[in-house]
């Protein structure tokens, strides 16, 4: 059994909301944004700088044609996975599927460039066999939710719109408090890009 641990960014999204407002060729991933660290990336690219201190492996779920977003990952040494996806389960589904072997997987949005890197590193280092791990902040569930390894076949069996949050009901959830409002904080709207 694998000691490694996984993320899946899911990035396979159409955007719509944000693309109502910059535009039908704009894609919010590639969208720059000045990161917690004061530099200027594309929103995907933050989250790839930051996952790949904490994580073994990178699964990058992506839409055919988003073909410059693949591209980026690829340049982070993330592996691909199109799919024309139906929904974010489905997203899941294919990434676990093409990742199964680790002590567990971190599921992070593509959209979210601000979670400080020390919350990325407590759910890392809270993951537990049978447990799922998650943020909150002010109360509220954030991202990344970290999955432990006996989640592997139910994360697999997902499908349709709804992500994982229906294997919390039951589970053993582990609450994480952090002073970290980007947990909260997606790129849903282009004025979401100015992180306050």
């Amino acid at each position: 059994m694998s000691e490694t641990l996984c993320a899946i960014v899911l990035a396979a999204g159409q955007g719509s909301r944000y693309r109502q407002v910059a535009g039908a060729h704009r894609n919010k991933l590639l969208a720059q944004c000045t990161g917690r660290d004061g530099i200027e990336r594309a929103v995907l690219e933050h989250v790839l700088v930051s996952l790949r201190t904490v994580v073994d492996k990178i699964v990058l779920l992506t839409r055919p044609e988003y073909s410059s977003v693949a591209e980026l990952g690829l340049r982070f040494g993330c592996e691909i996975v199109v799919l024309e996806s139906p929904g974010m389960g489905d997203s899941i589904a294919a990434a676990v599927s093409a990742e199964p072997d680790h002590r567990g997987w971190l599921i992070v949005l593509g959209d979210m460039p601000f979670i400080h890197l020390d919350t990325l590193e407590r759910v890392a280092e809270s993951l537990e066999p049978a447990a799922i791990s998650v943020p909150v902040h002010t109360g509220q569930y954030g991202h990344p939710v970290g999955f432990g390894r006996g989640f592997g076949p139910s994360l697999m069996g997902l499908a349709g719109e709804k992500g994982a949050k229906r294997l919390f009901q039951g589970a053993t959830v582990k609450q994480l408090p952090v002073d970290d409002a980007g947990v909260l904080w997606d790129v849903d709207v282009p004025s979401a890009l100015l992180f306050k």
